[in-house]
């Protein structure tokens, strides 16, 4: 089992990932104005959102949180823009 600090630390570096990949799709949506690629950056800081509020309070049950709206809207953003994408 994990202990708290580890887990903290793990939960710390996995929204810096989703942080910064969040700013590699921000970077190709200036370059090409896709919308498909703001999409992927607004995901990606909605699932690092997700991650941080999920570290930061004591939820002992993640799927029966709010939090797992905000992961599920997420995902809603991130298939409605790959439909319009293939339209």
């Amino acid at each position: 089992m994990l202990s708290a600090v580890t887990y903290d630390f793990i939960a710390g570096a996995a929204v810096m990932g989703f942080l910064v990949a969040g700013l590699f799709f921000l970077r190709f949506w200036r370059r090409t104005r896709d919308g498909l690629f703001l999409a992927f950056a607004a995901c990606f800081w909605l699932l690092g959102l997700t991650q941080a509020l999920l570290a930061l309070t004591d939820i002992p049950v993640e799927e029966r949180s709010g939090l797992y709206l905000i992961r599920l809207f997420a995902f809603l953003v991130l298939i409605i823009a790959i439909v319009r994408k293939n339209r």
